[in-house]
Formats: structure tokens, sequence, C-alpha cells
């Protein structure tokens, strides 16, 4: 038995696709535990390119795929990431779902934009996709699960039961209420095409794991967006720490054997909140251009900062990290100095931890130490040893300010240009 879960460790977009692909070249199971289609992932690989938001990863290699139970799906989404996927030649027949995922409705975008202008200040930046509103029904326990696709009456009575009180909601802040017989037809038809997909999926899963299969877990976004251990209220409305993975998938936690954190070589966050790395000059902007720092779904531009050790310190507290993957290594090529936060100076005072209120988080002063950048290209390289002097140095010093091992790095967006050093399934 082998298992080994991706997490990510910042902001969002470290390269989780690219690492889950990798990696799901030796999986027979790859399992997301958390989240929507308010994530992308892009994952290249012989030329091709593919971004997908709700199926995970490891489509393209493992010889199962399974969307866990903590996961909230629009239907309408993921019916046409498995379109795409099949046009192009990826078989999606080993796609799997959890009956106990949620599902979400129509209502829950329009749901999400209302609360979203309400905040003021407080706006968080969300996507509106409707994950929010999702898992609040969800823990109102007035959600509607993906296994009640399979049970048209269950799901008529609760679809009825929430369009009153959504429709009265909706219409009191000026939108136009939603008509049941066109939900239920929509989702009904849905249905048809993934009732063969949906399965007890805590109950296929444990069953390859006693059977000694590798199991890889595949997260969205990062730590840092965390409902409870991120930088609330500018979170997501899930967990993506490799905490959540039992609960979101339906495992016990001693069934996770390593947990390999996935980190930029600097900084980027999407949306509204604190990034105390931040910084906005021709540096900041090569990086942008280098790295293609652009949101999947969104298309937004990502704020750029410099590697903040403190953050990957949080992370490895939360998550139990036990290797990190250091990616995009190579858009730092051309930057003469580079700049590592390694705590922060709050009121005064030196401090090496995350504070919980946004208020102080957002009034902490890095404190960075600098570090010799290099010019060679190192996108073709093939280890560590190849690297120039000063590109080992820094990720040596990110090792050690980490309290975990680098085990694995990127120098092209490539599933090749993936530089491995220590074996990672066990």
């Amino acid at each position: 038995m082998s298992t080994v879960a991706v997490v990510g460790t910042q902001w969002g977009d470290e390269g989780k696709g690219k690492i889950t692909d990798y990696l799901a070249q030796e999986a027979d199971v790859v399992v997301r535990y958390q989240g929507g289609d308010n994530a992308g992932h892009t994952v290249e690989f012989n030329g091709q390119q593919f971004k997908i938001r709700l199926v995970p990863s490891g489509i393209f290699n493992a010889k199962m795929v399974i969307m866990g139970n903590g996961m909230v799906i629009n239907p309408k989404t993921l019916l046409g990431e498995m379109t795409m996927l099949t046009e192009r030649g990826i078989d999606v027949s080993k796609l799997l779902i959890s009956d106990r995922a949620h599902l979400i409705m129509p209502y829950h975008p329009e749901i999400d934009e209302i609360q979203e202008d309400k905040k003021g200040e407080l706006k968080v930046g969300t996507t509106k996709r409707g994950i929010g509103p999702a898992y609040m029904d969800k823990f109102a326990r007035i959600g509607i699960r993906v296994g009640e696709l399979k049970d048209p009456e269950l799901f008529a009575l609760k679809l009825r039961i929430n369009l009153e009180d959504k429709n009265e909601y909706l219409r009191a802040n000026g939108k136009e209420a939603f008509d049941f017989d066109a939900i239920y037809a929509e989702y009904m038809a849905y249905a048809e095409t993934l009732r063969p997909h949906i399965i007890d999926a805590s109950y296929i899963l444990n069953k390859e794991i006693d059977n000694g299969s590798k199991v890889l877990f595949e997260g969205a976004q990062g730590v840092m967006l965390d409902i409870d251990h991120g930088t609330y209220p500018y979170v997501t409305s899930s967990n993506p720490s490799a905490a959540s993975i039992p609960v979101g998938a339906g495992i016990p936690p001693q069934s996770i054997h390593e947990v390999l954190g996935i980190v930029k070589a600097y900084s980027t966050r999407v949306g509204d909140g604190p990034f105390p790395t931040e910084f906005d000059d021709e540096v900041a902007h090569g990086i942008r251009e280098r790295g293609r720092e652009y949101g999947t779904v969104t298309k937004r531009p990502r704020r750029i900062g410099w590697f903040d050790a403190t953050i990957i310190q949080h992370t490895r507290r939360v998550s139990g990290l036990t290797g990190l993957s250091i990616m995009l290594l190579d858009v730092l090529t051309g930057v003469e100095e580079l700049k590592i936060c390694t705590g922060y100076r709050l009121n005064g005072e030196v401090i090496e931890y995350v504070p919980s209120l946004i208020n102080e988080f957002a009034t902490c002063e890095p404190i960075y130490e600098t570090l010799p950048g290099w010019s060679e290209d190192i996108t073709k390289v093939t280890s560590f040893d190849s690297l120039p002097a000063n590109a080992q140095a820094y990720l040596k010093r990110i090792e050690a300010l980490a309290g975990v091992p680098v085990v694995m790095f990127s120098v092209g967006p490539d599933r090749e240009q993936t530089i491995r050093l220590k074996p990672i399934f066990k």
C-alpha cells in the first residue's frame, strides 16, 4: 500500500495539475477530495495542453479517477469537460463520482453574486460559480447530492423545497426566479449520462487501498485559501489542506503516507486579501509574463510576490508535509537578486507564524534575506547537479527554511521537464 497526497502550499496555482499528471503515471487511482469548478489545472504533455476544472488531473494516466464526496460539482461543467476530453482521445469511462458529493444548482451562482456584491470592503474576489452557496446548503443539510440524480422522486422533492426558499431570496434581491420544470428536466438529462459513473467512492477507494493500489490524492487551491487555516475571509469554502483528505475521500487518516507540498519558486495570489511579499515593478511583470501568471478559470493577472518561507512553515504544520516539489524554477532565470521572506515584523515584534486576524496579517512587514540569481538557461537540465550553483543554493535555502526536503523540482511546463530527487511512491 502506498498513498501520496498532492497539496498546494500557497494561494493555489502552484502547479498541482502538472505534478498530479506526472505522478499519475505510477498511480493506480487518483482522487480529488474537495472544491469545485472555481479553480483550474493546466496539464501539458507531448505538445498538447489541457485545461480542466473538475475532472482530476490523473485522467490522462491513472487506471481510475475519483471525484470524492468533499467536492461540489456543477454537472454542466463536468459534462463539458468529459466531452472535450473524449473528443481529444482521452478515455473518461474510468471517471467515478462519489454519490455523496454535492451538486451545484443553477441558483447557487446567482446567490454567490448577490452575496459577493453585498460584502463591500470585505469582498473576497469569488469566481461567482456558486461554490460557497453550495457548501452552505451542504452544511445547512438542504443540499442536493450527486446520488440523488439516480432517484428522480427524491431529487424533485428536494428541488421544490429549495426553490421555494431560493426564489424568494432571489426576487428580494432583484433577480429572476427559477422554474422547477426547467431545472428538473436539465438535471435529469445530466443524470442519464452521469449515472454509470456514480458510485460509493469510499467503498471502492478503501478496497483499492486494502488491495495495495498506489493512490494519489489531488486537491484544488492551496492551504492559504483553506477555510480554517487560510487568510480568512479571503479564502475558498472548503479545506485544501491534507488534513481534510480522510473526510473528503472517505478513508481513515492512517491511510495517508506521504504529503507532497507543491510550491512555486516565488509566490502568486489571485483576488483580494493580504499578500505580504507582493511587489509590482518590472521584475514582477517579467515573472508574470514568463510564468504565464493568469488565472486558468478567471484569466485575471496573478499578483506576484517573493518566496515566503513563513507561509510554507505554516502549511507544513497544518498539512504534515513530508516533501516539497518546487515549481517554475526556470521563471526566475535572469532575476539578478532573489528575496526570501524568513519571518514578519508585526507591531515591532518579529514573528514566524501567520496571524489569524486578517487586519494583523495585512500589517505584517516581510523580513527578507537576499540570494544571488542566475542567468543560465535551465529548461533542459535533468538533474540537481546540472543546475547553476546559485539555483542549487536557492533550492537548498528553501529546503532549510521549510524544514522539509525538496524531492522534486520543475524547469518548464511539460511533463518531461520535471526532475525527481527521491522516490515518491514507496
